[in-house]
């Protein structure tokens, strides 16, 4: 009998670790997906042979953005910030510049599902999966819209295109924060240029 007791003593406590690793599961992939959108994914590509010190002044390619499937507000906040950044970088507003900004957006409305850990010891698909105990996996399912925003440099007299800068992260839904995350997505794009620049 002294025996039977030992061995449930350490299957409770396997139990019990088990039940409470599984209360935690749910919130750490909350926690990575929030630490995600906060973020913004980088990629660019440029031609090699383009001398990029030789680019001094900027103008906005206005057909190529007014191709942009994306409200006339926002627009002017994305042009808005790349001019900023340009700016910044030394470069100078020109009625001849040397390059074209355009840019344009895609879009892609993601479906997160989350199974809610609730019950006594269950895993498993609906807690009803190999295991122990009884319990239910309820899923919560949201929403949320995944954005990509090029922004491409054009040289002016050859009209071609020498660099792309690429970002994709998640858009904030709520108005107060749009201008603020749409500077952060110019803001890290443009850490990237000019090409070969130490980051």
């Amino acid at each position: 009998m002294k025996k039977l007791k030992q061995l449930r003593k350490p299957l409770f406590e396997i139990r019990s670790v088990k039940n409470n690793l599984l209360k935690f599961i749910p919130l750490l992939a909350i926690l990575m997906v929030l630490t995600s959108c906060s973020s913004v994914r980088v990629a660019t590509d440029y031609d090699k042979n383009a001398n990029f010190t030789n680019y001094k002044t900027f103008a906005f390619f206005k057909t190529g953005i007014d191709k942009a499937e994306i409200s006339d507000l926002d627009k002017r906040r994305i042009l808005r910030a790349i001019e900023s950044e340009l700016l910044a970088k030394g470069f100078t507003k020109s009625e001849t510049p040397d390059l074209l900004i355009s840019l344009f957006t895609k879009s892609n409305q993601r479906v997160n599902v989350y199974n809610n850990y609730w019950g006594n010891g269950a895993w498993g698909w609906g807690g009803f999966g190999p295991g122990w105990g009884w319990g239910w996996n309820q899923p919560n399912v949201t929403t949320s819209t995944e954005g990509t925003l090029y922004i491409d440099l054009i040289d002016a007299n050859k009209k071609e295109l020498v660099w792309q800068g690429m970002g994709t992260g998640y858009l904030s839904r709520n108005m107060d924060k749009k201008e603020e995350r749409i500077k952060e997505f110019v803001a890290k794009i443009m850490e990237k240029y000019p090409p070969g620049m130490a980051q």
